[in-house]
């Protein structure tokens, strides 16, 4: 499964999702889309983070827990 997180710099609801991650155990990479705008034109997200999860845009902001673990363990 690849997961990415769409951040920008100073995102303190990125740290959120990361410890969302880190705490369900999930490897995961950061994509700063201000250093790789690129991204943006693949996943327009409005807020941050956005999280990508095999290459589709899941969510933007932060998920509840319960929504987070049930589309990841879909995705695997």
């Amino acid at each position: 499964m690849k997961i990415q997180i769409l951040t920008t710099p100073g995102c303190s609801n990125c740290h959120v999702l990361e410890n969302m991650l880190k705490k369900l155990g999930v490897k995961y990479d950061l994509i700063d889309v201000t250093e790789e705008p690129e991204y943006l034109e693949k996943y327009p997200i409005f807020t941050a983070p956005g999280l990508v999860i095999n290459d589709k845009l899941e969510f933007t902001g932060i998920p509840k827990t319960r929504e987070l673990e049930e589309r990841l363990s879909s995705s695997r």
